[in-house]
């Protein structure tokens, strides 16, 4: 008999974190799933406040966001942004027309004395989003990437405007911020931590950087679910950044490696399994395409974690 989770917390940062999230939402009861969220990807643009891992996360929860793409909205026109280019203004970052009422909302929210905590709940509530979405710190904590040969970077500028070409040689975090409120509270209570297949280096350090919260998760059982199929990142620079951060092939293997200690069992591509060492691994197929694929791999994912909890 499956087990009936009361509390669950999982991370996320990326499309694919907020894909197995939506599995997660449609698998359990929305008062037993807490949902943590990276926010050092967040940045201002055209004065905007602009989280994006919390956009995704959210439109991906409301079932708003476009299956193929993963971000951004279904649907979405950008002549706001069309007329920004023709007046010469910066346009490496994309801002559809209906996109920019979360950040204007945002911005006005965050400008008139609202925590991102509040705002980010006010949004989901009009976003019908019924479970729990916490941002990780309500201060900034920004991703900064030391690059070979273009100086360091904020991680928009080299993963959007340079399209994540600049070599990595470090990984590191700007800030002094600390744990939103609810959010150790919510791992302290947790019968279960899901790490999705994020970028460890990106989208999950961010979190674990925080005061408390690498602590918090190991007093938890985790559960990861790799980013990596067969040697491949599924979305984004990680595969040709686990090289230059790790010094080892980009494998699922090289993920459990990194979060190490903290991982209960891992979940892999079926195939990858080889790769892993020292942690119980599920071989499945992890790929989500499909909302039914997020809703299979999310009642796996419970399912594998029950021999651990």
């Amino acid at each position: 008999m499956t087990r009936a989770w009361r509390s669950v917390v999982a991370l996320s940062g990326g499309v694919g974190g907020a894909r197995l999230m939506h599995g997660l939402s449609r698998e359990l009861d929305a008062d037993a799933v807490t949902m943590i969220v990276n926010t050092g990807d967040d940045f201002e643009h055209w004065g905007l406040a602009i989280s994006p891992d919390l956009d995704t996360v959210m439109y991906t929860l409301a079932d708003l966001a476009p299956e193929e793409r993963g971000w951004g909205l279904a649907d979405e026109t950008f002549h706001a942004f069309d007329r920004m280019a023709a007046y010469g203004e910066d346009a490496w970052f994309q801002l559809g027309d209906r996109d920019l009422a979360t950040h204007l909302a945002r911005t006005r929210g965050l400008r008139n004395g609202e925590s991102l905590t509040a705002v980010t709940a006010r949004l989901c509530r009009a976003l019908a989003v019924r479970c729990r979405v916490l941002p990780m710190s309500d201060a900034p904590c920004r991703t900064m990437i030391e690059t070979a040969d273009q100086g360091v970077l904020p991680f928009q500028t080299w993963f959007v405007r340079h399209r994540a070409g600049p070599a990595v040689r470090a990984v590191r975090f700007d800030g002094a911020a600390s744990p939103a409120p609810g959010v150790l509270e919510a791992i302290a209570g947790a019968e279960l931590v899901v790490i999705g297949p994020s970028n460890p280096y990106v989208s999950v350090d961010p979190m674990l950087s925080l005061p408390g919260f690498r602590e918090a998760l190991a007093a938890r059982p985790v559960v990861g679910v790799s980013p990596i199929v067969h040697g491949e990142a599924v979305k984004g620079p990680l595969a040709a950044m686990i090289p230059s951060l790790a010094a080892r092939a980009p494998t699922a293997g090289a993920i459990a490696a990194h979060y190490g200690g903290l991982l209960r069992g891992f979940v892999v591509e079926a195939g990858d399994e080889g790769t892993v060492e020292g942690v119980p691994t599920l071989g499945t197929r992890t790929r989500m395409t499909t909302r039914a694929d997020s809703a299979r791999l999310a009642g796996e994912v419970l399912a594998f974690a029950e021999a651990f909890c």
